[in-house]
């Protein structure tokens, strides 16, 4: 077999701890970088790249920020959904009161105003934890949208209720003949409204997204991620080593719903158009939560397995149904399928393998490390 790491030696620490240590690995993800930056905007069609690969990487950036914060560090949350609202709403009112503002700038600071927000709703974290800490980010979740609902000025007055997505380019005023980046004036994408494609929308996620997971990927290699992980473990113990559970906890709130506010942000802006709070609610939170629960808690890669599985699953369904059910099954008998199989998949992982698709992923590599005698 060519998945072999015999031969291959490291001289120096940082090639001894890279990510991808093994060449065929360094390889597969040079390969996929290649087919998802290139081949998928080349030929992929609308509807492939916005309602599959376009929601798929914003469900996974919205499951790696939950990830981060019950995968890594052990904290329940039920808020997601109101965490990527707060990102949403933030960056919409960034976008739509200060127009010079680039939309990246937007994003960064709707998801600084959710890592407050996820601040102050993590502090209950440092006097309770497991199923009560669960039930404090569940009230914050109706909390945040209860205030979205009722307070006009963050939807700028709406009668409806939308917060619709105003026409912005990546780089914004800056990249203009006479802004600062004129030089960029050629790459300064439409990314939202009537004018933008969603080759330029799939590709602007695509970037944001892999930018943030190696950014994550490196953190919880870090001594931030060992915190992180001590406190998830035992977090008498990691005190008592000198870690500070305080601004651990918080940290980790801050970073998670930095991450989640992202997402909520990518999604109003680059997937919708326009959303309101029923867009970001309870249901939501659920569907992050069981993204990670199939892909796998503490993995960088279940985030993205998750959501490629909760995305894929209703196309699959739709396309058996059609080729074998010669359209006898309804749109309400689907949806209800698909909502039985998740909860069978969430059962089958939580009995059978609870690190999920994942480590299924790993076992599946450390066989084909040992072929012909795997064990």
């Amino acid at each position: 077999m060519i998945y072999r790491e015999a031969g291959q030696f490291k001289t120096t620490y940082p090639a001894d701890q890279a990510i991808f240590p093994i060449a065929q690995d360094r390889w597969f993800v040079a390969a996929l970088v290649v087919v998802a930056a290139v081949v998928v905007p080349l030929t992929a069609n609308q509807y492939w790249l916005g309602p599959i690969f376009t929601q798929f990487l914003v469900f996974s950036l919205a499951a790696l920020g939950l990830n981060l914060l019950t995968g890594y560090a052990g904290q329940l949350s039920l808020g997601t959904g109101g965490f990527m609202a707060v990102g949403a709403y933030a960056c919409y009112n960034f976008a739509l009161r200060i127009p010079e503002l680039p939309l990246f700038v937007d994003f960064i600071l709707g998801g600084g105003c959710a890592a407050c927000v996820g601040i102050l709703f993590g502090l209950p974290s440092l006097r309770i934890k497991g199923f009560y800490l669960a039930v404090a980010t569940l009230a914050a979740q109706f909390f945040i949208l209860w205030i979205f609902d009722h307070v006009g000025w963050f939807v700028n007055y709406d009668p409806t209720g939308m917060a619709s997505a105003p026409p912005r380019t990546m780089l914004g005023a800056w990249a203009t003949e006479n802004g600062p980046l004129a030089f960029l004036a050629p790459v300064n994408f439409m990314v939202s409204g009537p004018n933008a494609t969603p080759v330029v929308k799939y590709l602007v996620t695509l970037v944001i997204v892999a930018l943030l997971a190696l950014l994550a990927k490196n953190m919880v290699r870090s001594t931030t991620g060992r915190t992180w992980m001590a406190i998830r473990d035992m977090d008498i113990a990691a005190e008592i080593i000198g870690i500070s559970p305080l601004k651990t906890k918080l940290m980790v709130f801050a970073v998670s719903s930095f991450y989640c506010g992202m997402a909520g942000a990518l999604y109003v802006f680059v997937y919708l158009g326009n959303a309101d709070t029923e867009a970001f609610d309870l249901a939501r939170s659920f569907q992050i939560l069981f993204i990670v629960i199939i892909g796998g808690l503490g993995s960088i890669l279940g985030s993205f397995l998750g959501a490629a599985f909760i995305v894929l699953l209703p196309v699959l369904l739709n396309i058996t149904a059609s080729t074998f059910g010669s359209g006898t099954l309804s749109s309400d008998t689907l949806s209800n399928l698909e909502l039985i199989i998740f909860g069978g998949v969430i059962i089958f992982f939580l009995i059978i393998e609870p690190h999920g698709l994942a480590r299924l992923w790993q076992i599946g590599k450390e066989k084909l490390r040992l072929w012909p005698f795997p064990h």
